[in-house]
């Protein structure tokens, strides 16, 4: 019977788990089992009586909106998540999005589809240079950061809004810091997201936030898809032309249901063609980053198992 024990979505543990937890490690959790890899399931009260030897969860990943963090602390349980990974996949992945935008790569590719007779002169005329494009980062922590030091090596006009980050970030990223979420969205050509999902920030892309965007700006979610409060509100934003563009790498309902937003994106009308793009919450993910969370999250679990200070302890 495992005392370390996988939740979901991984069918056996890794040679590389096996490595660092040997016969410790399993795929089935069960009454002995003493510590949790969790990837997506739900860990609440319900779920935590399964387990009265419980004494560590470990999340796969960085977010952990899934972990009852007050019934976990309630049973005097150690939970940590596993930030170590990703940043650089996950910043890639939005800078491309930005970048897809800031070119018009998406639109030129569908209008050049239907170019017969003329080619080099179809040209979008919204275009600008990087330095003439002001991107705003919401939440300027590991991703964030990253996020906004790329985009500043490449020209963009960078500035960001993240109420929690110390004093003098802003000298370290070289932006423009701003003290209102709406002052950024008032300010920004581009918007990209890199906050956590907590009860704070739950819906926050709502109708007010769009509202309060730039005409003809864009949006950029790599983050988590329970900040975007309603799918519907992007169809209305792309559909009257208020947004230029949006792209995201998550949503609120993975797979998405058949909601107008989806079914115009999945059909290609010919008003959306372009101008949203979406990746099935991939931007996690290269080669490196898998082998990186496994093994981090592999090492700190063996230190809760071990009575050990555990790394990027959430309670």
């Amino acid at each position: 019977m495992s005392k370390i024990a996988i939740t979901d979505y991984f069918d056996e543990p890794s040679d590389l788990e096996r490595s660092i937890l040997g016969d410790l490690v399993g795929a089935k959790p069960n009454s002995e089992t003493e510590v949790l890899l969790v990837w997506h399931e739900n860990i609440n009260e319900n779920y935590l009586r399964q387990f009265p030897k419980l004494r560590g969860i470990q999340r796969y990943g960085v977010g952990f909106d899934s972990l009852d963090l007050k019934a976990i602390k309630a049973r005097g349980i150690i939970a940590c998540n596993n930030p170590d990974y990703g940043v650089d996949e996950v910043s890639d992945t939005a800078l491309a999005f930005i970048m897809a935008i800031s070119r018009g790569i998406l639109l030129y590719d569908v209008n050049a589809r239907n170019l017969y007779e003329t080619w080099q002169e179809n040209i979008l005329p919204h275009i600008k240079r990087n330095k003439d494009i002001r991107l705003g980062i919401i939440g300027s922590g590991r991703i964030g950061t990253s996020v906004l030091l790329k985009a500043k090596a490449i020209g963009f006009d960078t500035l960001f809004f993240d109420p929690y980050k110390e004093s003098g970030h802003e000298k370290v990223v070289k932006a423009v810091r701003v003290k209102s979420l709406h002052e950024l969205l008032s300010q920004s050509d581009i918007v990209s997201v890199h906050c956590p999902l907590n009860v704070e920030t739950a819906g926050l892309i709502n109708r007010d936030f769009v509202k309060a965007m730039k005409k003809h700006s864009s949006l950029v979610n790599t983050a988590r898809g329970g900040l975007l409060d309603d799918t519907n509100l992007i169809f209305e934003a792309l559909h009257s032309n208020h947004l230029l563009s949006v792209a995201l790498d998550v949503i609120p309902q993975e797979p998405p249901n058949n909601d107008q937003l989806i079914t115009a994106w999945r059909n290609q009308e010919d008003w959306i063609k372009g101008r949203l793009l979406i990746n099935p919450h991939t931007s996690y993910f290269s080669q490196a980053s898998i082998i990186d969370m496994r093994r981090t999250a592999a090492e700190n679990a063996l230190r809760m198992f071990k009575g050990e200070k555990a790394y990027n302890q959430l309670i």
